[in-house]
């Protein structure tokens, strides 16, 4: 067992532990998930290293996890997205080993990822495949060990499904972001609202009647459009693949190529998963003072060195603002370092929204150890329908509403063929 930990400050613990409750109130799902696990333990000595982003909700996750009974550790998924005072809580109030500091350098950041894999996991939990191709590349020892992983965001299960394709993925992953109650929600109406909120807090700049260019039209650029429109924000959407252009077009927004888009915008943000979707042929169109923002996984959705190789000179006007001045004078605001605003310079997701999306990641560790030696190796898994219809009803329990049942008659019509017009 892991006792050490790399965080800021100790002392922060208890700001952290009233912000963890805080959130716990949005969170009714996780907290029954969490009320069952401490009956049945079915996560008992079972090894767990996660890699997320260290916020007050990922806390709670963490401390349903040790109620299952897992012996948990817990490392950043991203070297911005860390709440100091959440990791602090973690190691003082429920002795869970937290290797996390916000704004830690590239190689503090790798180091941290190998004190997770020092866990000698059996289960890894990640946001962005880090864990796992930490893993693959360098800790080979651990595969025999291994039940299986599960995956929280689109860029990471992108990653998976090559490795699988690759044939070097060698245990069962679970897609948690291929949930309905984790895509549907999480990245729509999570990454919508808290996008807008890092960008607000960012820059306090005015949405309404400016031009607001969204690269992408997956759930996450969705949501981000519709949080965009409703402040008032003229939209613009550039995509590459022609259904998800037209359902944008359908939807009432403009669609073009992100280069004349980028001639347009006073905002853009992308959350498509890939990378170089602004490049250098888009800087040299924009106009003066364009606030460029990233909201996928990983900051190379913004080629940043060819911005800083088109620019005189850079500046820090705001605490989350890198203003690279152009040769020609042109000022192009970057908003934190191109990587995930809304946990950059905002809290990330709301919690009631997580609240799903970590429910999920409660259930799929606790299949993988119950389903240990019986799934396929290799590949990247869905949860279970029933799964995902579960945490579905919980939260519309938790939220007072009540739906409909079928009927014996209905359930027999829809299992039939005989009956016709």
């Amino acid at each position: 067992m892991i006792t050490h930990n790399d965080i800021r400050d100790i002392n922060l613990a208890e700001e952290g532990h009233k912000r963890m409750e805080w959130a716990e109130q949005e969170m009714p799902v996780l907290r029954l998930i969490r009320e069952r696990f401490e009956q049945e333990r079915p996560l008992a000595g079972v090894r767990l290293s996660a890699c997320l982003h260290v916020t007050t909700e990922t806390g709670n996750l963490m401390r349903t996890l040790k109620a299952g009974g897992a012996d948990v550790v817990l490392c950043a998924s991203n070297p911005l997205s860390t709440q100091d005072d959440l990791a602090a809580a973690l190691v003082k109030f429920y002795d869970i080993p937290v290797f996390a500091i916000k704004g830690e350098d590239h190689d503090t950041y790798y180091r941290h990822i190998t004190a997770a894999l020092d866990h000698r996991p059996q289960i890894t939990m990640d946001d962005g495949a880090d864990l796992v191709t930490g893993l693959l590349n360098h800790r080979t020892d651990l595969i025999d060990g291994m039940y299986g992983s599960t995956e929280e965001t689109t860029t990471g299960v992108i990653r998976l499904k090559a490795m699988a394709a690759d044939g070097v993925l060698k245990f069962p992953v679970i897609a948690v972001n291929d949930s309905d109650t984790k895509h549907l929600f999480d990245n729509r109406y999570g990454t919508g609202q808290s996008t807008i909120d890092g960008i607000i807090r960012a820059t306090n700049v005015l949405l309404a009647g400016k031009t607001f260019v969204v690269g992408g039209y997956g759930y996450c650029a969705r949501g981000i459009a519709e949080r965009a429109h409703g402040m008032g924000a003229n939209i613009i959407v550039t995509e590459v693949d022609p259904v998800r252009a037209l359902e944008a077009a359908m939807d009432g927004y403009r669609v073009m190529p992100m280069r004349q888009a980028a001639a347009q915008a006073d905002f853009i943000v992308t959350a498509t998963g890939d990378k170089h979707v602004i490049d250098a042929r888009d800087f040299e169109v924009m106009k003066d003072g364009c606030i460029v923002a990233n909201s996928g996984h990983f900051n190379v959705e913004i080629n940043i060195p060819a911005l800083e190789a088109l620019s005189a000179e850079k500046r820090r006007p705001r605490t989350y603002i890198d203003q690279y001045i152009l040769r020609d004078g042109r000022k192009i605001n970057l908003l934190g370092e191109g990587r995930l605003i809304n946990l950059a310079s905002a809290e990330g997701h709301p919690s009631a929204v997580m609240d799903m999306s970590f429910a999920n990641q409660a259930l799929a560790a606790e299949y993988l150890v119950r389903n240990h030696g019986t799934l396929t190796h290799g590949v990247v898994l869905a949860l279970p329908r029933e799964l995902d219809r579960e945490i579905a009803s919980l939260k519309l329990t938790a939220m007072g509403i009540s739906i409909d049942t079928l009927t014996p008659e209905q359930e027999t019509y829809l299992s039939s063929w005989q009956e016709g017009t």
